[in-house]
């Protein structure tokens, strides 16, 4: 076999709004916490439930459910036109989802809108939907920006991010989760500029996972934080593991009528 000659190759585009991200995310001051979770009885309950809930759906919600409870966890740092802080009056959950597209590799930002206040299944089914749906369809607004050189992409980002608080959180996010646990992998440090980007690793033997929290450090501190991480693993082994528990309840209901629960 001929020895492969050196080249020079553009960067392709299915890179292009990673690169985007990671740019902005130099932008922020980011410190990162973790702590380890005891889910081994919310592990049973997912098992016992007649859908599947993704684990990232369990986790947006239970974080979802800590922002509705401390508004800093809602608030982004806006550089213009003079430094402040914009709260948004709800969360606004942001997901990486990797799909391909064209031959590649893509990641994605999979939105839910208002976490908190849906149900499970419901964020299961949006989930699902853009697992699913066609990428370029589901994707329209990120496909069509990745078109464009850097220049002008750097443009669509600056005024996203800086001119209205109420746009940056509309379709940039409040929150943002990346995971790699279903490799049974972990991220050390969630790559992301919003005020709080969170991970989780794989479950281990004993039912444990390592939650990680990555914040703005200009808008709130360490111990908070703590008592966020604390607050999210409370909320998924009480309102989360709640909701499923009637889940498994409703498939035993339903599975002594004959009828199959599914997700609307």
């Amino acid at each position: 076999m001929a020895e492969e000659e050196p080249k020079r190759l553009k960067i392709p585009r299915s890179r292009r709004l990673t690169i985007d991200v990671l740019h902005y995310h130099q932008k922020v001051p980011t410190c990162a916490h973790d702590r380890i979770c005891e889910l081994e009885e919310l592990t049973n309950l997912r098992n016992s439930v007649p859908v599947r809930i993704s684990w990232s759906i369990m986790f947006i919600k239970a974080y979802a459910l800590v922002a509705e409870k401390y508004p800093l966890l809602r608030q982004t740092y806006m550089r213009w036109p003079w430094p402040h802080l914009y709260q948004h009056p709800y969360s606004v959950a942001m997901m990486v989802t990797e799909r391909e597209l064209e031959g590649e590799r893509w990641l994605f930002w999979s939105k839910f809108n208002k976490p908190e206040k849906k149900s499970l299944l419901e964020l299961q089914t949006e989930l699902d939907r853009y697992l699913t749906a066609p990428a370029k369809k589901k994707y329209r607004q990120q496909w069509q920006l990745s078109w464009f050189p850097t220049s002008i992409r750097r443009i669509i980002w600056w005024w996203t991010l800086n001119v209205s608080g109420q746009r940056k959180a509309k379709h940039s996010g409040t929150c943002f989760l990346t995971t790699l646990a279903g490799k049974n992998t972990e991220i050390q440090h969630p790559p992301a500029f919003l005020t709080g980007n969170f991970t989780y690793g794989p479950l281990d033997d004993q039912g444990q996972c390592r939650l990680t929290l990555a914040y703005d450090h200009r808008i709130m501190d360490g111990s908070f934080i703590a008592d966020c991480l604390e607050e999210i693993e409370s909320n998924l082994k009480g309102i989360i593991a709640d909701e499923l528990r009637s889940l498994s309840n409703d498939r035993s209901r339903q599975d002594s009528s004959g009828t199959i629960l599914k997700a609307a």
